[in-house]
């Protein structure tokens, strides 16, 4: 199922990711936890996450934007849908 982030807040877009994280990792995580010094994400489902942002926000990451540092984070991955939302709008 794909859909855009739309009229979504950031909090929303933060709330969904972290809602994929505690379903996969059986771990709350704050916005701003750094996943991978926590050893929350391991590069294999970084790939999992991955696909998941892009499949779930019609987005494609590519480029510079596959910088680990856009994936660190919760708030730095809504960031980043948020951004990639908006380059492919047309407003």
């Amino acid at each position: 199922m794909t859909t855009s982030t739309g009229d979504r807040t950031t909090e929303a877009v933060q709330q969904e990711l972290l809602k994929f994280l505690a379903e996969h990792t059986r771990t709350d995580w704050a916005p701003d936890t750094d996943l991978f010094a926590k050893g929350g994400v391991s590069s294999l489902f970084a790939m999992q996450l991955l696909v998941h942002i892009e499949s779930t926000y019609g987005i494609s990451i590519t480029g510079d934007d596959l910088n680990l540092d856009n994936f660190r984070t919760v708030h730095r991955m809504a960031a980043l849908v948020h951004r990639l939302c908006g380059e492919g709008s047309d407003g």
